[in-house]
């Protein structure tokens, strides 16, 4: 009965970011994870929320595809057989719900501690014409070294895109500028390479955490 509600979209005000700009937005992001883990610290005793996301597991869903990866590598998503997968569509000049959701996920691998090594997050970007390998290689490990970046052409995008109803779009904003306007689920697969769940964005770190240990344990 959830998968009625309207699918999310964010639309974000993308306009080119030099090395500069990026190097500073990974500083500020450092920082913000700096004010926001004391935060998280003083919440570890109280129980963890649930989890708003929705179950698809009977839904009909791909569960492979291929793309490159940040190091020029093709990798199939059945090549994460044995771990649990959180797959995110996104684009590296996304301002908030892109690095909101990397940051978030940077959170859970702290906490799951030496279990996160079972535990693989996916960036697939929906914009391959201005997220080079180059810049998914710089952009994504910056929120955590295990996290990878994926990219395709155009036209690989938009089919594995299409295979979990992830649409997206451009949006002018002047001259030769434009943003995206994207879904913005995170998909979760289970360690067989199901898909389980859609989690809207803005999830609370422990949220997802909770999700990935009641996932373990069913699996």
């Amino acid at each position: 009965m959830e998968e009625k509600r309207p699918m999310p979209h964010f639309r974000n005000s993308g306009h080119p970011l030099t090395k500069g700009d990026r190097i500073y937005a990974h500083i500020m992001l450092a920082a913000m994870m700096a004010l926001w883990l004391p935060l998280a610290g003083c919440e570890r005793d109280a129980p963890p929320p649930e989890p708003d996301a929705i179950d698809v597991s009977g839904e009909a869903y791909s569960n492979d595809f291929h793309l490159t990866d940040h190091n020029g590598k093709t990798v199939r998503l059945s090549d994460f057989r044995g771990k649990i997968v959180a797959l995110f569509f996104g684009f590296t000049q996304c301002p908030d719900v892109c690095p909101t959701t990397l940051a978030a996920f940077a959170e859970v691998y702290r906490d799951l501690g030496s279990d996160a090594d079972r535990v693989q997050v996916l960036f697939v970007t929906i914009d391959p014409e201005r997220d080079t390998q180059q810049l998914l290689a710089e952009y994504v490990p910056a929120f955590n070294a295990r996290f990878i970046g994926l990219r395709g052409t155009p036209e690989e995008t938009r089919r594995v895109a299409d295979m979990y109803k992830v649409s997206y779009q451009k949006i002018p904003t002047g001259g030769d500028s434009y943003t995206l306007d994207h879904t913005a689920y995170v998909f979760i697969f289970d360690r067989a390479g199901h898909l389980r769940f859609k989690v809207p964005h803005g999830q609370p770190p422990a949220a997802l955490t909770r999700l990935i240990r009641e996932l373990e344990s069913d699996t």
